[in-house]
């Protein structure tokens, strides 16, 4: 918002023409300000379609994540018998897998540190 003009409420009902004009033709964005506080904006047409486009976007978005998140929940489901799948032991599971193969061969470096070696 920090390239947008403040007007405040009452200014745009003495000049909402002027305004209008500002806003559609220089393609300027205002804010509109009560008492130091913003509480809605002038946007061109193109700003505005722009927004919704990008609304839509994101939501089509947010729905195919969704649409493939309940098929990957679906397909590990099925693969656990029907059985919801318990992420906190899944995570355990996980990092101890990790651990343990992730160990040096040659026991823990950081006790071959505190020996001197």
């Amino acid at each position: 918002m920090s390239d947008a003009t403040r007007v405040s409420i009452g200014q745009v009902k003495r000049d909402i023409s002027e305004l209008v004009n500002r806003v559609a033709y220089a393609g300027e964005r205002i804010v509109l300000v009560s008492r130091g506080k913003p509480k809605a904006a002038l946007v061109s047409v193109e700003d505005l379609e722009w927004l919704e486009r990008a609304q839509a976007t994101r939501s089509d978005a947010w729905q195919a994540w969704l649409a493939e998140s309940d098929a990957l929940n679906d397909a590990i489901r099925t693969r656990q018998g029907g059985q919801d799948v318990d992420a906190d032991a899944a995570w355990a599971a996980a990092r101890a897998d990790l651990e343990t193969h992730a160990a040096p061969a040659g026991g823990d470096e950081d006790d071959d540190a505190a020996a001197g070696g």
